[in-house]
């Protein structure tokens, strides 16, 4: 379908951040503008995808649903036309953490929008939109956040800026809808089956989110959205959701009985299919948590991307600010017990061989280093033997807030190749950035495998394309000998995968 826009075109980027939303549902582009904390949109284009329609029994994203995907990003793509690529932060939520065949997509993606598109764990889902509803509707009071998605919910408790308790689970309109209302027939039994499908779902959350904890109620985005423009539009409430304006609008489907002849005010025909999941998941959520008015909140996603967005940029310019996945990889640090003192001595090695070979590397990927080298033994937690294998493991599936599913699998293909053979990550070399990163952390590890800081001065790197030389001081291979051996074998390891040619030279003259 067409895009909706709210505006024609932007003079210029500086200062504007845009978030692309790729959901099960809907792709929502928001390109906006913060200055002295106040948030101004410039322009919002969605077009209703259906992606997480486009999933079979196999978990496998159709290629006619990958299609209409690829074109809508091919569209924002053009909107977007020479933003810079920092300012710019495209996120995909559950329908791609549920593909099984989601890097193929995501390999496309990147290519039809010019910009690589990360997945988010649900968790980090519930955090954005919380960081976005409390941006734009600022409260001290303590409050339930509720976002219906096409495949996932997400329930968030929170007091002003902080989120004190953040939840996803796996129902949502369209998977919903799919499973009870497929055939487009609505039913008193159908809705009924729904909604204890639905309940079932949010049962172990009774406790965590219960009336007691929180004082107001807000609904973020498309289904809470659709179902307040209904009731006002047909007079039912102000816009607030109350349990008896769901009875009506459960009965006004059962009277119509199916999904094609479905007439209600202020529903948009793109929405009519979704309609029975999302009303089944609303009176489910009223009922058990006792929600009297839910109330329709102006922030969403997408504007928390930006603020989120907005946070790091900050972070990069002056280290004085906050970015979260400091504050997240020093948490894990200390809740697997890693040696913080051996993660440093890494840590700096790494960086300071890094930049040698890539000194004009973004600082995106110096960070990245740099994480990976404060986590690479979080492992030994769990087992001294293999650890490696075990922190890959932890990373990848952490939960992180900040990081995305996308960055913590890099991460964990930087932790899991830091030791040994270099086979196990052998589709990862395929990436150049990875390999310098890759190289400067397993050399900085062999380096500080004694557990102390390297002798000054270090060695240097130098690189001539494929073909790297590392040059060490001279009477350094006399001074240590297994340090060398540990060298020799690690250029044998280079030369087994065929990555880059990695070159021992030293003068054992002193």
């Amino acid at each position: 379908m067409p895009a909706q826009s709210a505006s024609s075109s932007v003079p210029s980027w500086r200062g504007v951040l845009a978030s692309i939303d790729i959901g099960s549902n809907s792709f929502r582009l928001e390109i906006g503008q913060t200055t002295r904390g106040r948030y101004r949109r410039i322009d919002y284009l969605k077009e209703t995808v259906r992606l997480g329609a486009g999933l079979d029994a196999e978990g496998r994203l159709s290629e006619e649903a990958a299609q209409r995907g690829l074109v809508c990003l091919q569209r924002f793509r053009a909107r977007l036309a020479g933003i810079p690529a920092r300012q710019l932060r495209a996120v995909a939520t559950q329908t791609l953490r549920e593909a099984a065949n989601r890097d193929a997509f995501l390999a496309r993606a990147a290519e039809a929008l010019g910009h690589p598109v990360e997945v988010i764990s649900g968790r980090e889902e519930a955090r954005l939109i919380y960081k976005g509803v409390a941006r734009l509707q600022p409260s001290s009071h303590p409050r339930l956040v509720i976002d219906i998605g096409g495949r996932s919910t997400e329930l968030i408790i929170g007091a002003g800026s902080v989120p004190m308790q953040a939840e996803s689970f796996g129902i949502g309109s369209v998977s919903l809808s799919m499973r009870y209302f497929g055939d487009g027939l609505f039913t008193e039994e159908r809705f009924r089956a729904a909604q204890i499908a639905a309940g079932a779902e949010f049962e172990e959350a009774l406790e965590t989110f219960s009336r007691r904890h929180w004082s107001e109620a807000l609904g973020s985005s498309g289904t809470a959205g659709a179902v307040s423009q209904i009731l006002a539009a047909a007079g039912i409430s102000d816009g607030a959701i109350t349990p008896e304006g769901l009875a009506w609008c459960i009965r006004a489907c059962v009277q119509a009985g199916r999904v094609d002849a479905l007439e209600l005010p202020g529903l948009k025909p793109e929405r009519r299919a979704v309609l029975g999941g999302g009303l089944a998941i609303l009176s489910a959520l009223a009922a058990q948590f006792g929600i009297e008015a839910l109330q329709p909140a102006r922030g969403a996603l997408r504007q928390g991307v930006i603020f989120d967005l907005e946070e790091r940029l900050a972070a990069d310019r002056d280290p004085a600010h906050h970015d979260l996945r400091d504050d997240t990889v020093a948490e894990l640090q200390q809740r697997f017990r890693a040696d913080a003192m051996q993660a440093r001595r890494v840590q700096d090695t790494a960086q300071r061989l890094h930049r040698q070979v890539q000194p004009h590397a973004e600082l995106d990927l110096q960070r990245e280093l740099g994480w990976a080298a404060a986590l690479h033994e979080i492992g030994m937690m769990v087992s001294h033997h293999d650890h490696h294998r075990h922190s890959a493991y932890l990373i990848a599936h952490v939960d992180a807030p900040g990081f995305s599913q996308t960055q913590q699998r890099r991460l964990a293909d930087l932790v899991l190749g830091h030791r040994g053979g270099l086979r196990k990550i052998e589709a990862a070399l395929a990436e150049p950035d990875l390999v310098w990163q890759l190289l400067a952390l397993r050399l900085a590890v062999l380096l500080c495998h004694a557990r102390c800081a390297p002798d000054e001065p270090l060695p240097t790197l130098a690189a001539d394309g494929r073909a790297v030389q590392l040059r060490l001081p001279a009477g350094w291979g006399e001074r240590h000998p297994r340090t060398l051996h540990l060298l020799a074998a690690e250029a044998e390891a280079w030369a087994r995968v065929g990555a880059l040619q990695l070159q021992i030279e030293h003068d054992p003259k002193r």
